[in-house]
């Protein structure tokens, strides 16, 4: 294992203008798997840590596309920063929006003022990528956030209840939903709409016929989840069109007006429902040198988390891209390697106080996994590949462990049980915003 020594540069704390050990301030910026990991982490320390985020709460996004199709509550999988800290007295929270990172006066400028730093810590994520097309980005539907997954709901649903009255011309835009992207997050939502199709909406619609309810997905690899093992990647997709999906592979989407979808090889689909899964991108503060960012919009760090060419300044998480003789390329963009990361650099900077040599990060993958619906998953562990039964509840119990709250994993389970016994939920609410409030938004 490699190890570094880094001298520290006292910058800020003791009121004669000196910095002790026992104030340092540490400034981490996103609330997500990497940034909460590593602010509980430092739980009891002497450490002033502020936790910037835009959002009052923690989102558990595997869990978006079941918000989505209504099977959980958003309340499920998110979770109160103020509430996950209460008991943590040297954690504090500040709810606003990063403007830019002045790494020359270690700031951190944002809407609701300045942050002095001794320790930055990056740890914003990823934001979808739609590779430059504008007509994409505003006509189809991300899911990056639990806003998202709550607006994808309502048209989702809201498209059921038009489809009730629309004239037949109007028919079939709103009976296609497509899908762009065949990761995991493309196929659990696929799998999780077709199990609607065929288990909650003809009851909830008697007076309808929802064989005319098509749902593609449309992948630009010649494979669904292209990253995983072979067996899984063709179970994968036959799992799904078993289920009803039309999967078309080695499909690229070229153009989207919000009526439209244009593809690559000439073909087009008419729908008002397109979903973006297909790309993303690291959600990059302003202020960041532009020495240190790559491909993807990340940042490149060190073995230790550290940005390149940065001082006391680390990138955490889907932000980081660190290369290793194990990952060349970078490490994957999963909650693991996030949480993973955290823990590491939560030691290291505790080391850091006491001028010690820091331990460098090593991941060694658990494997990965996707579920398709009711018993119907795929596992790849290091040594092993599965499929099936097993293999879906294996990712139900790996993905209630990873759940932060006591309370969200009952709920959750009371959840899933419910919808394993009776192939429904309660949860089909359509909650737009009032008048009041767009109109709000339009004057701001």
């Amino acid at each position: 294992m490699a190890s570094l020594v880094l001298s520290v540069v006292p910058l800020c704390g003791a009121s004669d203008g000196t910095t002790t050990d026992m104030n340092k301030k540490i400034v981490i910026l996103g609330a997500g798997f990497a940034g909460l990991q590593l602010a509980r982490q430092l739980k009891g320390t002497a450490f002033d840590i502020l936790l910037i985020d835009q959002y009052n709460f923690h989102q558990f996004q595997p869990l978006f596309y079941q918000v989505a199709t209504a099977r959980l509550e958003p309340s499920a999988v998110s979770f109160p920063l103020r509430k996950v800290f209460q008991r943590q007295k040297n954690v504090h929270i500040r709810i606003t929006k990063v403007q830019t990172v002045d790494t020359d006066v270690r700031q951190v400028i944002t809407e609701d003022g300045n942050f002095a730093y001794d320790y930055l810590v990056i740890a914003t994520g990823c934001t979808t990528n739609y590779f430059g097309n504008k007509n994409i980005e505003e006509f189809t539907f991300p899911m990056k956030s639990t806003n998202e997954a709550i607006t994808l709901r309502n048209r989702i649903l809201l498209n059921f209840e038009d489809a009730l009255s629309a004239p037949p011309d109007e028919q079939e835009a709103i009976m296609n939903i497509v899908i762009a992207g065949g990761g995991p997050t493309g196929v659990e939502l696929a799998g999780s709409l077709a199990e609607m199709k065929s288990n909650i909406l003809p009851r909830d619609y008697p007076d309808m016929d929802f064989s005319k309810l098509s749902i593609y997905l449309v992948e630009g690899m010649p494979n669904t989840l292209q990253n995983m093992s072979e067996a899984s990647r063709t179970k994968s997709r036959q799992y799904l069109e078993e289920m009803g999906v039309h999967v078309w592979v080695n499909t690229f989407a070229d153009d989207y007006d919000g009526h439209i979808l244009k593809l690559k090889d000439g073909r087009t689909i008419k729908t008002r429902t397109m979903i973006w899964a297909a790309g993303i991108k690291g959600n990059l503060p302003a202020g960041i040198p532009g020495s240190a960012v790559v491909r993807g919009s990340r940042i490149a760090v060190d073995e230790y988390n550290n940005v390149n060419g940065l001082s006391n300044v680390f990138a955490l998480g889907d932000i980081a891209y660190m290369e290793t003789p194990e990952f060349p390329q970078g490490h994957p963009q999963v909650a693991n390697v996030a949480i993973n990361q955290a823990k590491n650099l939560a030691t290291n900077i505790k080391r850091l106080v006491r001028n010690e040599s820091l331990k460098a990060f090593r991941y060694k993958s658990p494997g990965s996994m996707a579920t398709v619906g009711k018993h119907k998953a795929v596992v790849d562990l290091p040594f092993l590949s599965f499929q099936g039964r097993l293999a879906w509840f294996t990712w139900m119990f790996l993905h209630l462990m990873l759940i932060l709250s006591v309370r969200n994993k009952f709920f959750i389970f009371i959840n899933w049980a419910i919808s394993y016994f009776t192939n429904d939920t309660t949860l089909r609410l359509i909650l737009e915003p009032s008048k009041k409030q767009t109109t709000q938004t339009a004057v701001e």
